[in-house]
Order: C-alpha cells, then sequence, then structure tokens
C-alpha cells in the first residue's frame, strides 16, 4: 500500500459521534484513532493512521470557548502534516440560535485557509435526509420528528439554512438537489453565481448524492457534515490514488477484566425502553435530580447503593427521564442547570465506579458519553469497525484497561445493553 499519509482530520463535537464516525471510517479500512484532547495528538504516528478524530465535548459550550477549541484542535491537527479537515456534529443538525455550529465551522474554515464549506449533515443509511434545505428523518420533517421533545436543543425548524443564518453574520447558501445531479460543473457555476457566500447547505438524498459532493469539494481544506460524508471522501481520495479499499472486520478489542456498569442520561425513547429492558435482570438506579441538594452527599448515596449490590453481576445507573419529568427538573433547576447538574453526578459516579473495579462501561448519550471520558481521564483509545453496536466500541489501553460502548440516546434496540456487555465479555473469552 505505500506509504501511510494522514489524510483526514477530524473535529467532533461530541464523543459518540467522534466514535461513530471513527468506526464507519475503521469499517472501510481506514486505520482511524481517536482521542480526546489536543495534548493526545502528540501521542499519534502519522505514518501508522490516514485519518484521526478529535472529539470535543462542545455542542453546547459558550460559542466563544467553542472557537477556541476550534482553533486549538486545527493548529494541533496541522503539527501532523495534515491539510484536509471535517467538522463532524450531529445528523439531525443539533444547536441552538447561538451556535454552536456555524461559530465552529467559521473558525475551523478560516483556520484552514479555505474560502467557503458546506453543511452536510445527511445520512442516508440512518433515513435522515436533506432536500430544498429541508431536513426530513425517513418521511417526517425535523421539526415534526422526536427531536423537538430534545431537553437541550430542540429543533422545530426544519429550514436548515433558516438553522443556520441565526449563528453567524454570514449569509448561508444553497446547493439543491437539481443543480447538484447535473454534475460537479453545473454545481462550481451555481458557486460562483453565490455573491461571495461562504456557507453552503448541500441537499443530500440518497449515497449517490454523497458521491456527487465528493467530485466538487474533495480537496476543499474543510468540509462539515454528519457521519457519512467521511467515508464517501476516504473512498474518493483512494480512488484518485489508485489504492484498494478493504473493509475491516475489527469487531473485537483488547479485554478489561472487571465488573460491569450501564450509565444512562440520554432521554430519548430508545434509551428508555433500553433502561426498562435491562432493570428486568439486573439493579437500575435512576436519580432523581431534584433530590441533589447536596451534590457531593449525593453521589456518595449513589456509590454506598452500588457497594450493596452483587459484584458478579451488572448494574445501571440513570439520570434519563420521560418528557414530563424533564421539564419538571428544568422548571426548578433551568435547562442549563438541569444538565450541568447530571454531568457533574454522571462524571463523579464513573469516577467511583472506576475506583472500586469498575473496568466495562455501556454509556447512553452523547453529552453524557462525553462527561464520562472527561471524568476517567481517557485520552485516547482504539476503535472498532462500525457493526450492530452503532460504532460505539472502544478500548484504552493504558494506564489501565478499559473497555466502553457509547451510544447516542436516539439508537439501538431494547436489547441493545445486553449486546453491548456480552462483547466486551466476548472479549475476555478470547
Amino acid at each position: 500500500m505505500g506509504v501511510v499519509v494522514l489524510e483526514l482530520g477530524i473535529l467532533a463535537d461530541d464523543l459518540t459521534g467522534g466514535m461513530m464516525v471513527a468506526s464507519l471510517l475503521e469499517a472501510e479500512g481506514i486505520r482511524c484513532p481517536l482521542v480526546s484532547s489536543v495534548e493526545a495528538l502528540a501521542e499519534i504516528d502519522p505514518t501508522t493512521a490516514e485519518a484521526v478524530v478529535v472529539a470535543r465535548k462542545i455542542r453546547l459550550i459558550e460559542p466563544d470557548l467553542a472557537v477556541l477549541e476550534a482553533q486549538a484542535v486545527v493548529a494541533g491537527l496541522q503539527k501532523l502534516g495534515i491539510q484536509r479537515f471535517y467538522y463532524k456534529y450531529c445528523a439531525t443538525f443539533d444547536c441552538t440560535d447561538r451556535g454552536n455550529i456555524g461559530p465552529v465551522a467559521l473558525a475551523m474554515l478560516e483556520a484552514s485557509g479555505g474560502s467557503k464549506t458546506i453543511f452536510c449533515p445527511a445520512f442516508p443509511r440512518h433515513t435522515v435526509t436533506v432536500f430544498q434545505g429541508r431536513m426530513f428523518i425517513g418521511a417526517t420533517p425535523l421539526e415534526d420528528s422526536f427531536k423537538k421533545h430534545d431537553p437541550v436543543t430542540p429543533m422545530l425548524n426544519s429550514n436548515l439554512v433558516e438553522v443556520l443564518e441565526p449563528q453567524t453574520t454570514e449569509q448561508v447558501g444553497l446547493i439543491p438537489h437539481g443543480v447538484l445531479v447535473q454534475g460537479t460543473a453545473a454545481v462550481e457555476s451555481h458557486l460562483a453565481k453565490a455573491d461571495g457566500k461562504k456557507l453552503f447547505i448541500a441537499d443530500t438524498a440518497d449515497d449517490a448524492d454523497l458521491e456527487r459532493i465528493c467530485e466538487f469539494v474533495l480537496d476543499w481544506p474543510l468540509t462539515t457534515g454528519a457521519d457519512a460524508l467521511p467515508v464517501f471522501l476516504a473512498r474518493a481520495w483512494r480512488q484518485r490514488n489508485g489504492t484498494e479499499l478493504q473493509s475491516s472486520q475489527k469487531t473485537l478489542l483488547p479485554p478489561s477484566p472487571g465488573r460491569e456498569a450501564v450509565i444512562a442520561g440520554s432521554c430519548a425513547g430508545p434509551t428508555l425502553r433500553q433502561l426498562q429492558r435491562f432493570a428486568q435482570q439486573h439493579p437500575l438506579l435512576h436519580i432523581n435530580l431534584l433530590d441533589a441538594g447536596d451534590p457531593a452527599a449525593f453521589v456518595e448515596r449513589i456509590l454506598a447503593w452500588v457497594r450493596a449490590q452483587p459484584e458478579d453481576q451488572p448494574l445501571a445507573i440513570a439520570t434519563s427521564d420521560d418528557v414530563a419529568d424533564v421539564e419538571k427538573n428544568q422548571a426548578m433547576l433551568g435547562r442549563e442547570g438541569a444538565a450541568a447538574l447530571a454531568d457533574h453526578i454522571i462524571g463523579e459516579v464513573a469516577r467511583g465506579l472506576l475506583g472500586m473495579g469498575f473496568r466495562k462501561f455501556v454509556v447512553a448519550g452523547g453529552e453524557t458519553s462525553g462527561q464520562v471520558i472527561n471524568s476517567l481521564d481517557i485520552a485516547s483509545v482504539e476503535v472498532s469497525a462500525f457493526d450492530e453496536l452503532g460504532g460505539g466500541y472502544c478500548h484504552q489501553s493504558t494506564p489501565e484497561p478499559v473497555s466502553l460502548v457509547l451510544k447516542a440516546g436516539a439508537l439501538g434496540q431494547d436489547d441493545f445493553f445486553f449486546r453491548a456487555l456480552e462483547r466486551m465479555r466476548l472479549a475476555e473469552r478470547n
């Protein structure tokens, strides 16, 4: 294959999103480690990886801080010789009128030396598409989907041009499907007539559209979107270089002997059903944030409950709630206050579990996953190839073995927690 060269540097705005895109690239045979800090990039050998993901918990922080994070990540990736960058956000375009999709994209565009970029959140494999600038989940417009109930980033407008424009002083353009299907020359002519616009929503109805997009963005310094586009970019680069893609079957990672825990912070329906299924066989502690008047004492009560459980079976700890209870918590604590309190408690509990010998974790929720990784001081992981676990299986080898399966709240069948735990057990048996 010749010398391996780092081709793509990816900034993901949360951990589960970073895991997903890394695992999809691994499944394509693209070696793609994931790190959770700019400092950890120093450990990456640019001759043994073709892409790298930097996963940072920046979706909901202050826009100014997110911009500084983005600038630091691009600078760190440039030190590795990377010249092409990708900004990965949620396929459902999770954001608020303040950001952080717009501010981060602009910061990365300037830092990378690019003149324009696209926003391609479509993920046709999971029925997320964009047509005439409007997002659909299956046949349902985004604003009518489950995302309108998101406790932190409720998505109430399907028109992504209108969603993005309040986040930036830049005007936002659209690459409509009718232009896209005419080919690269038509797209380039459309962009040339765009009155100096830098930001463009890209219509994407299927995988063929992703291939069309790659034809005109292949050498752009920055592209942005969800999980699907990087895979097609990698295929296009390898095809141009005459390198054959070989799919990977890396579905087992090194073992992590120790106890097992599920930690859930997502309020999405699939996670709630997964918890209900888990509780039929194993202990589950549901955390009521309104009981956490003294957070330190509250965490100690949770860990005391853990000590009282049998050591030979997994357990679950959850801040997840249905819509009504989420609204009750937010009414008492505020939206940001409730999220911050949940993060703090989850992080302290995760740290306590590690100290008690837990080494296998299943974590539900993007923000929750980021909090757990940060609290466990995990800086770099090996990622498995994408499969039925949704791309969330990863492993830290040093300073001590820890295995995790991280998942976005809305993904997975009712038995997901059981499948995830069994995969990590299988790694020990092989």
